[in-house]
This record gives structure tokens, C-alpha cells and sequence, in this order.
């Protein structure tokens, strides 16, 4: 934790990775110390807190705390910090830790935007995403006094959704830099009148996840977001549709540049077929007749619109069984149908799937080619459909 006003919000960032079943040692700096104390970061932790490793010498902390971690998160990174570490240099407690750790490591940088923007930050920036530190992107918004712009802390839930993907992936590494991936998430309102809409039960979180995870890969990530109930990851470029045709005109736009796009979203099959300009009012009739026409198909849009073999495109097949067949069954048929290069069929139900943390899927592969994905967290499922689409990277 670097030493800037944003250190605030580290004690909810701490709360946050420690909801996720982590043990958390908190290692400040000196001057981070001075705008959060190490009483309130040592009772928060359970652990002793300390900037300078002279302390508790005998115990070697500038070493051990490094070797030890399966994951260093810093955040708020400064750009004092950020030039530190690029240059290798250890004067505390952080920095040494920085230099033995032999597991990844996500920085959070915060500061002014003009810092930010600065030849010498961005220099140090890439440094160490050469090196193979995933160096989150900050928000933009309001920082110190009335200043606003790029240079943000992303918020707490923001940044956990990150931590919760680094930790999901066994030898994480930046195997998707330099990759563009487009990933919508959530469910799509179709109006019926201006009050009244069509949606569904999906709450956004696996789209998030997929997010989450192609971010902590290394991937420049842009979230196409529908109605959804969860934050957004942090270091996501996000743009809003609500309706299918809303979807699918962003999809167009984004596949001319795009590596990969992940349609994750709920998208309604139906849409009414006219928009009243008045609410619809309720009557007598113990019935309300609604004429509805289908809605475009994103995913089979953009497979016939494909120009060559990019962007790669995976589909999701939320199904259920019925007398016509298994969920599996079905999904197999719309994989089949639609084209794309892979699939993640998955079952649903009214406590299965929507709105949990967990998922199960079966990944169709191609070619009668599948992969049995067990019930995990949506994160360790995200991370296990991003294996399948690194493979097929050229």
C-alpha cells in the first residue's frame, strides 16, 4: 500500500479479499502510514503491521512476507511507488517484498491525472507490465479537491473482482496481452410500454467474471454492460446497451478491432412489436394480448458478418431440459446452428445459475470435442473458458 489519500479505501480493499478466504498481511509504506495508521490496519488483519524491515529482524520479513504470498496486491500504487519499482530499488519493507515475490503481482495505481499522464509514469508503467506485472488501469473521476480525471482508485468491490480472478488462475501470467477481448454481461430490457419491459433473472455476474478474469490475464477489456446487479471489474472500458439491437450495434462496432468477443449476456429472444406512447392500463380483462416479434440473433449476426477467422467468437447457452431433449442436448443444437468457434453450455433453473456465485458448464469445443466443467465459482469458470480461447489465439 502505497502512501496517497486513496489509502482510505484500502481498509475496504482489505475487507474485500478477506470475504474472498484469503489471510492478508498488510505491508505500507512509510508514508501510507501517515493517512491510515497501523493500529487500524493491524486490527482489521489480525497480523502485526510494520513499513520498516528492521523491525521483528530476526524473523526476516523483507523475504519471507515475498516468498510466502500467492498474491501481492498494492493498491493505492503511487507514482512514487510505481518509479520504485521499476527500477528495482528496496528501501522498506514493500518494496523488498516487491522484489522477492515469486508470485504475481497487481498494482492499483492512484494519483493526479497529470502524474498519470506523465512520459516518466508511463515509462515505468511499461516496465513492468514487461516484466509481467498486471498494472490495472485507475478509474477516472473525482480526485483530491475539485480536480477530476484519469488517476482514480478504482472502488473496493471494483478491485476485488480482479483479486478474486488472480487468485482463480494456478501460475498466472499476462498470456493475453497486447489482446483486445469484448465481453457482454447481464440481461437486456425490451420495452413494452414507456414503464414496462421484458427482462429475465441474470444478474450480470458471470459476464463480470469473464471481465474480471480476461483483466487479470492482461487483456485490454471492453464490457458491453446490460442490466446487471454487480459491480463492474476494475480496469474495464464499459459501454452500455440495454436492448438487443442495442447489443448487437455494439458488437459490430467493437469486432472490427476485436481479438475475441464472449457474448455472456441474457439477451430476450422477443420484443414488442410496437411501442405505445402511453403506459398500458390495466382493465377488466382478466388476459393482456401482446403481439411480439423475435429480436436479431447477436451471436449468428456477427459468426455471417465475420470477416476470415477474427474475431474469435464464444457463445453461452443458458438451457434446460424438456420432453425434446437435455439441457446439453439443446445446447449442442444451437452450437451446431449458430457457428461460433466455441460454446459454454450451461444449465439453469430458478436456483441454478442466475444470480449465484457458482456455475457449471459443459465447454463444446468443436469438432464433438467437450469439457466437463464441475460446479466452481464463476471466476474459476471464467478463467477455464479463457484456457480454451488462448489455445486458439494465433
Amino acid at each position: 500500500m502505497g502512501g496517497g489519500i486513496a489509502a482510505y479505501k484500502a481498509a475496504e480493499v482489505l475487507r474485500r479479499i478477506q470475504a474472498l478466504g484469503a489471510d492478508v498481511t498488510v505491508v505500507p509504506t512509510r508514508t501510507a502510514l501517515e493517512f491510515v495508521g497501523a493500529a487500524t490496519w493491524s486490527a482489521l488483519s489480525g497480523r502485526p503491521v510494520t513499513a520498516d524491515f528492521f523491525d521483528n529482524v530476526h524473523e526476516v520479513p523483507h523475504v519471507r512476507i515475498g516468498q510466502q504470498a500467492d498474491l501481492v496486491v498494492v493498491a493505492p500504487a503511487t507514482a512514487n511507488l510505481l518509479a520504485k519499482s521499476s527500477y528495482g530499488l528496496a528501501d522498506d519493507l514493500l518494496t523488498n517484498t516487491l522484489l522477492t515475490a515469486h508470485c504475481p503481482v497487481v498494482m492499483f495505481p492512484a494519483m493526479h491525472t497529470e502524474m498519470w499522464e506523465h512520459a516518466a509514469t508511463r515509462a515505468n508503467v511499461a516496465t513492468l507490465r514487461d516484466r509481467g506485472v498486471l498494472v490495472v488501469d485507475p478509474d477516472s473521476g473525482r480526485l483530491t479537491g475539485a480536480d477530476s480525471g484519469p488517476g482514480r482508485l478504482p472502488e473496493p468491490e471494483a478491485i476485488a473482482w480482479i483479486v478474486q480472478a488472480a487468485l482463480a488462475k494456478p501460475n498466472l501470467t499476462q498470456d493475453m496481452r497486447g489482446r483486445h477481448i469484448v465481453v457482454s454481461g447481464g440481461g437486456t430490457r425490451e420495452r413494452l410500454d414507456p414503464v414496462r419491459h421484458i427482462g429475465n433473472r441474470s444478474s450480470g455476474k458471470q459476464g463480470m467474471a469473464l471481465a474480471a478474469a480476461a483483466v487479470s490475464r492482461g487483456a485490454r477489456v471492453t464490457l458491453i454492460r446490460g442490466d446487471v446487479d454487480v459491480p463492474t471489474p476494475a480496469g474495464v472500458d464499459v459501454v452500455d446497451a440495454l436492448t438487443a439491437d442495442e447489443m448487437l450495434a455494439c458488437a459490430r462496432e467493437l469486432a472490427v478491432a476485436a481479438d475475441v468477443i464472449i457474448m455472456a449476456a441474457a439477451i430476450a429472444d422477443f420484443r414488442a412489436e410496437t411501442l405505445p406512447d402511453a403506459k398500458i392500463k390495466k382493465t377488466d380483462s382478466s388476459t393482456l394480448d401482446l403481439n411480439l416479434v423475435h429480436n436479431p440473433d447477436v451471436l449468428a449476426t456477427l459468426v455471417a458478418e465475420r470477416q476470415g477467422k477474427a474475431p474469435l467468437l464464444v457463445g453461452f447457452a443458458a438451457e434446460t431440459g424438456d420432453d425434446s431433449g437435455t439441457w446439453l442436448e439443446h445446447a449442442e443444437q444451437k452450437f451446431e446452428k449458430k457457428g461460433c468457434d466455441l460454446m459454454v453450455a450451461n444449465p439453469v433453473g430458478h436456483d441454478r445459475a442466475f444470480g449465484t456465485d457458482t456455475n457449471e458448464a459443459v465447454l463444446l469445443l468443436g469438432g464433438g470435442v467437450t469439457e466437463e466443467i464441475p460446479g466452481t465459482s464463476k471466476v474459476e469458470l471464467s478463467q477455464r473458458v479463457l484456457d480454451a480461447v488462448v489455445e486458439r489465439l494465433v
